[in-house]
């Protein structure tokens, strides 16, 4: 049903006869703007969300744990940013069954209004010194409903875009959807620094750090609206029409696709783990291991963000051209080899750090430009769902909420500033690996 296609090799003429044999996952012309706007909102207000956890997870420690020891405080603070990692796979489930069954745009809605109400509880939660142990418990609640809902958003919106997306522009619109996450990550940055900025250290730690928990609700009730109005692609239309939906997506998942799901956890690997620590732990590293101010910390932190949300789509773009495999295996490469040198010249602080932080990040760009497009193109409609968001979720399990946990840790452990660069070599090579086997697909029509 489906050949493999480079754009420089498939021909018009090829184009068409897969359109003609395969009418269910006939390719659209062109796109419409409300769908790229609708798969990048989600992600931007649950990026944003996760990103003003880690930004502000100092602040947290103190507020949400007993100061008794530090460190002990941060990490349980980064134990409850990693908790709802665990959680993914299981919002995962839980929105696909529904999204492969019923339809990506309810599953899609619902996602978004959980993640905001959750990051707006956070908001108004009492702290440690009000309830005591109480106040830890409320807020892993929280980050709980904040993990089943971004299990849910990623998988339903890398197939929604996809299949609205042309072949020949698949890899840039689906790096869009991504492009929302940075975005929602830039302006969490942008809004913790502008506040660190503003406020006296007294009043960021006293009430500040609620602020930008309470901007979720407005991000989300916009989000909500947007994707209320949505329109079902073309080929799950017609998958649904003709009643040849799965009744079970999990388990036709794990009988029939095994491997593209394995491929799937492979490739978020590095993923999760690049991106966790180029624009979440690096703002801790610099401000708690190399000594610079929280103001320098931040301001790096959103200027990489920045060139990264700006180079983003240029790597997608790349993907459509060069193919995915050449950009997954390229970029492997250079976080397998840039891992050590960036963290040891970061430890010179000033400029230096800004600009090997800026480099960790340019390569995860690169990773989160190809990466939805690829994934996509792995499963067919009936399981792409569930297929996408548990690939990405068990990758983010693993590598992904954990990242800063471990990080923080082996630098407490071993007593070397550049320790967090091995965690970055060993899913480098995990990666790498999964990269190395997959067959190219861009340009090619989506399974059906």
């Amino acid at each position: 049903m489906e050949t493999r296609a480079s754009l420089g090799a498939q021909s018009l003429p090829a184009r068409e006869v897969n359109r003609m044999s395969a009418p269910d996952t006939a390719l659209p012309a062109s796109i419409s703007p409300r769908v790229v706007v609708a798969g990048a909102v989600g992600s931007i207000v649950e990026y944003f969300d996760f990103g003003v956890y880690g930004y502000v997870a100092v602040i947290l420690a103190t507020q949400f744990f007993s100061s008794g020891n530090p460190t002990s405080a941060l990490l349980n603070t980064l134990a409850t940013f990693a908790i709802a990692f665990v959680l993914r796979p299981v919002g995962g489930l839980l929105f696909s069954h529904f999204g492969d069954r019923f339809g990506r745009k309810n599953a899609l809605a619902a996602t978004v209004l959980l993640m905001s109400s959750a990051s707006g509880l956070i908001g108004v939660l009492p702290t440690y010194a009000a309830i005591g142990v109480g106040a830890s418990a409320l807020l892993v609640l929280a980050r709980c409903m904040q993990g089943i809902a971004a299990g849910g958003e990623l998988g339903g919106a890398i197939a929604f875009v996809a299949e609205h997306s042309p072949a020949h522009r698949r890899g840039l619109l689906c790096s869009t959807t991504q492009t929302g996450a940075l975005a929602g990550v830039l302006l969490a940055s942008i809004v913790v620094a502008t506040l660190n900025q503003t406020l006296s250290k007294t009043d960021m730690t006293a009430w500040g750090w609620r602020i930008p928990f309470l901007v979720a609700i407005p991000i989300g009730v916009v989000g909500l609206w947007i994707r209320s109005r949505l329109t079902e692609a073309k080929s799950f239309q017609v998958l649904s029409e003709s009643d040849k939906t799965e009744s079970a997506p999990a388990i036709e998942l794990f009988r029939s696709y095994s491997k593209p799901l394995a491929q799937s956890i492979g490739l978020s690997i590095l993923l999760f783990s690049l991106y966790y620590v180029a624009y979440v732990y690096v703002n801790i590293h610099l401000q708690r291991v190399v000594g610079v101010s929280s103001k320098l910390a931040f301001w790096s932190t959103t200027f990489t963000l920045a060139v990264s949300v700006i180079c983003m789509p240029l790597f997608g773009a790349l993907s459509d051209r060069v193919g995915r495999k050449p950009v997954f295996v390229a970029s492997s490469i250079l976080a397998l080899m840039l891992a050590v040198p960036c963290f040891m010249l970061m430890n010179a602080g000033g400029l230096t750090a800004v600009s090997m932080q800026v480099l960790l990040g340019l390569v995860e760009s690169a990773l989160m430009g190809v990466a939805f497009s690829t994934i996509a193109e792995l499963f067919p409609t009936r399981v792409r769902y569930t297929g996408v968001a548990l690939g990405f979720n068990i990758g983010g399990v693993v590598a992904g909420g954990t990242a800063p946990l471990i990080c923080t840790w082996l630098v407490s452990v071993t007593g070397s500033p550049i320790a967090p660069a091995y965690f970055l070599v060993g899913t480098a090579v995990v990666t790498l690996c999964s990269a190395i086997t997959l067959n190219e697909t861009a340009g090619s029509a989506l399974k059906p």
